[in-house]
C-alpha cells in the first residue's frame, strides 16, 4: 500500500510524526528530518533546505 503524500501548505489530516519524502523539485538530499504536526496545521517547508518537500507520515 503506498503511502500518503502531504505538500508543503497543505493542511495535515491526522496529528502525528511527519518526515520529509522528497522534495517538490524532484531533488532528494536524503533529508529525513521528522516534525510533529497537529491536525489542520499547514506542513511547513523542508527546515533544512527551505524548499517544498513532500511529507509522508512515519509508522512511531
Amino acid at each position: 500500500m503506498a503511502q500518503d503524500k502531504y505538500k508543503t501548505g497543505e493542511q495535515a489530516p491526522e496529528s502525528g510524526t511527519y518526515k520529509v519524502d522528497s522534495l517538490v523539485n524532484g531533488n532528494n538530499k536524503n533529508d529525513d528530518t521528522e516534525i510533529k504536526v497537529e491536525k489542520g496545521e499547514n506542513f511547513p517547508p523542508s527546515p533544512s533546505s527551505r524548499e517544498a518537500a513532500y511529507w509522508v507520515k512515519t509508522s512511531k
